[in-house]
């Protein structure tokens, strides 16, 4: 965490790590069928972006959209797009939700869980 508990840093070195395995993954994307590299893309891209996403709800736009170049650039890997292209009908594709939406979702689903009482039980004593 930052000094001033902004996640600036959290969110650079995410950006950062996920950019790194994604040109880890284009070096090998002729090698491999698009639902093989798909299944990458989301074990090793998505689940970093997905850690812990509930305590980046209220970031700023701009920590966000970080964090949606990442997302955006994964799918133009999956896709075999150009940058140009749009980001939308891509993400529509893969049922991907943006970023924030994401991180909504997730508290969301947390929120629900401990209402309905099948959250973790050290999650149950700490929401009221």
């Amino acid at each position: 965490m930052d000094a001033d508990l902004s996640m600036q840093t959290h969110v650079l070195r995410t950006a950062a790590g996920c950019f790194a395995v994604l040109r880890h993954i284009r070096s090998i994307q002729r090698s491999v069928t698009q639902p093989v590299l798909q299944s990458l893309v989301v074990a090793l891209v998505l689940s970093c972006l997905d850690y812990g996403n509930t305590v980046l709800f209220g970031l700023p736009q701009q920590l966000v959209d970080k964090l949606q170049s990442v997302q955006n650039a994964a799918a133009r890997l999956i896709f075999v797009a150009r940058r140009r292209d749009h980001i939308s009908s891509l993400l529509r594709g893969l049922h991907w939700l943006r970023v924030a939406g994401r991180i909504t979702f997730r508290l969301a689903d947390l929120t629900y869980r401990r209402l309905h009482s099948s959250a973790p039980e050290n999650l149950s004593t700490q929401l009221q």
